[in-house]
């Protein structure tokens, strides 16, 4: 119990890990806290003694006192890693996370999420419109973390016969680019608001898809452009039950006849089970108004947006649920 009170430590401890690149200064070969401390313009004591937290806590050791080695937890934090977790640190831990989920208690209270109460703000994504730093940070973080789970997804996802696959919401386009490199006939794009598209574009051009690629600028509440298979990935846990009705009627409403909507979120399982996803309700509950769901409350979006589930495959930690036309 002590170490579940004393959580939030941790997650500070891990955050100045991260700000003043422990990982990567170690790797670079420095070893010492005074050598960090100059790079970083640190206090050195304070330094010295954050490194010794790190290492009692697995992210680093030192056989004499003086010098110290990163280990293959802290390489975590390496800003260019594979599945870095360097910006899901940083994000996880600044204001627009940590001061509203400060106010947690009155989540579960009132059903809201408080990102409203702690910064005046109506939701994260209008807080991260005017915290660009912020918004950066936790936009990076979801790019890390949609590498591994976009080949896994795209790996369960059969596009044969597909003309147009969309990424609703998709940002970078991580899961679609991962699904075109396995099909070179498919053409694939990015559905995102107008400001986001220009990455997805970049990255289709960096990996020599541009010419099967396309990006559409608009808002998923409103109008939906027209494809064969909506890849909905991580974007319904973040909406109330009214929400995802909207946007899964607006891919109803546009999908070619025999298409499909595949949505990619967390399953909540039996009550005890462990695992990751009961703690992402939490997230959701006092960061979005989101939630997590168990496949008969998927079903019941469905049902309500004329949809039917016709297919689950797993995809690493996420399942994949494709639905049809009722």
């Amino acid at each position: 119990m002590m170490g579940m009170v004393t959580g939030f430590w941790v997650t500070q401890i891990v955050r100045a890990a991260a700000e003043y690149n422990l990982a990567d200064h170690l790797a670079s070969g420095m070893s010492t806290p005074e050598e960090i401390a100059e790079a970083e313009s640190t206090d050195p004591d304070a330094t010295r003694r954050l490194m010794r937290a790190c290492a009692s806590l697995g992210l680093m050791t030192s056989g004499d006192s003086v010098h110290y080695v990163g280990t293959s937890l802290l390489n975590t934090l390496h800003k260019d890693a594979p599945n870095s977790l360097y910006y899901f640190a940083l994000s996880q831990s600044a204001p627009g996370h940590w001061l509203s989920w400060g106010r947690f208690p009155d989540a579960v209270r009132t059903g809201k999420h408080q990102v409203q109460a702690a910064h005046g703000d109506a939701t994260i994504f209008d807080y991260f419109a005017s915290h660009r730093e912020e918004a950066s940070y936790f936009t990076e973080s979801m790019t890390n973390l949609s590498v591994t789970a976009a080949a896994n997804i795209a790996a369960v996802l059969a596009t044969e016969g597909v003309n147009l696959a969309l990424d609703v919401g998709g940002a970078s386009g991580h899961v679609i680019r991962a699904m075109m490199r396995i099909n070179p006939e498919l053409h694939g794009g990015v559905f995102d608001l107008p400001h986001i598209i220009p990455t997805a574009a970049d990255a289709a051009q960096a990996d020599g898809l541009a010419t099967r690629f396309t990006v559409v600028g608009g808002d998923f509440f409103e109008e939906i452009p027209p494809a064969d298979l909506y890849v909905l990935k991580h974007i319904l846990h973040d909406w109330d039950d009214d929400k995802c009705v909207r946007i899964l009627k607006n891919c109803q409403s546009s999908l070619v006849h025999g298409g499909r909507v595949a949505v990619v979120d967390h399953l909540v399982g039996e009550i005890g089970e462990p695992g990751f996803t009961p703690l992402m309700d939490m997230n959701m509950l006092g960061m979005t108004g989101g939630r997590e769901r168990a496949m008969s409350e998927f079903d019941a979006l469905f049902a309500a947006a004329s949809l039917r589930r016709v297919k689950v495959n797993t995809a690493g930690p996420y399942v994949v649920i494709e639905a049809q036309s009722a």
